[in-house]
């Protein structure tokens, strides 16, 4: 089915006007439900071939993206059931699909998206230098990273947790770790890192780049346990062969955004706006039950989406 040009001609998406950009939005997400409908496919909308090419206003990093046909996403490589790379080089999981949908938004078909590995350490270099065109990578929100980058979002609300081996009975949360003189693993530069300070001494913690080391880490009984979000550490119990399990509840709440420059208000809209759409019309459901959700069994929805500034 053919979109009518005048609805895509004569609306160009303005950041200025709320009305046109849902009307550019809406004529978007139709026809891409149309492709995917008319080929018979059961991915998400951001998985279907693009048929119609968005229009945005001149100098927005929207349209320079368009215009391209093509975007760079920072995210993690190491992450069952969020991002995790596959012998195949495929990058599978939750942000994955999250980055898909954006995309689609902005004309570009999933094969377009190069997936750059941006440790947590890494986030908002990656996105001040110009090296990626947005980052989604289990991004905690808040004030301290505000600072240097923007945030779009959050698409999902974590908490974070421990994991220790499946036979250990003595950590049971984060109030024993210091009875315990339990030593605790993380990743620098995440949020996890710095709350988990007052729980264990400084002495007790030990950081590396990337969650998987942690595991390892863990496995061998250099560390006695790993902490960071909750559905991060469900992925690494699912891939530990049942070697390991969570203990106590969420400690802390973890809004995940998408991180883009400072300031870049337009694309804020944008990115909400492909959010909100991919709510409604069940791709953001089916980007969930089609990764994290194979472990996790309850489908979250969209949290409340936090001001573009």
């Amino acid at each position: 089915m053919r979109i009518p040009q005048f609805l895509i001609q004569q609306h160009p998406f303005q950041p200025h006007s709320l009305r046109r950009r849902r009307l550019v939005t809406a004529v978007l997400a139709g026809a891409v439900a149309l492709a995917a409908a008319g080929c018979g496919s059961d991915t998400t909308g951001a998985e279907s071939k693009i048929q119609v090419k968005p229009t945005f206003a001149a100098g927005t990093t929207m349209a320079r993206l368009a215009e391209a046909g093509k975007v760079t996403v920072g995210t993690k490589f190491d992450q069952p059931l969020f991002g995790l790379k596959g012998l195949n080089g495929e990058i599978a999981g939750f942000d994955a699909e999250i980055a898909k949908i954006i995309s689609a938004g902005l004309g570009i078909n999933p094969g377009d998206i190069t997936f750059v590995e941006t440790p947590s350490a890494q986030r908002e270099g990656a996105i001040q230098q110009g090296k990626v065109d947005f980052v989604v990578a289990t991004y905690t929100i808040n004030d301290k990273r505000k600072q240097l980058v923007s945030f779009a979002g959050p698409y999902y609300q974590a908490g974070q947790d421990i994991m220790v081996k499946k036979d250990n009975t003595t950590i049971t949360g984060p109030e024993s770790l210091r009875a315990a003189n339990a030593k605790v693993c993380s990743v620098s530069g995440s949020t996890p890192a710095e709350k988990i300070k007052e729980y264990v001494d400084t002495s007790n913690i030990v950081l590396f780049d990337v969650y998987s080391k942690c595991a390892d880490a863990l496995r061998t009984g250099q560390v006695d346990a790993v902490t960071t979000d909750n559905v991060v550490l469900l992925g690494l119990v699912d891939s530990s062969g049942s070697a390991f399990k969570l203990v106590g509840k969420p400690f802390t709440t973890e809004p995940y955004g998408v991180g883009i420059k400072k300031g870049d208000t337009a694309f804020c809209h944008f990115i909400d706006e492909q959010l909100t759409a991919a709510s409604a019309d069940g791709r953001y459901a089916k980007a969930w039950e089609s990764t994290a959700g194979k472990v996790a069994k309850t489908t979250p929805t969209l949290p409340t989406l936090a001001s573009c500034s």
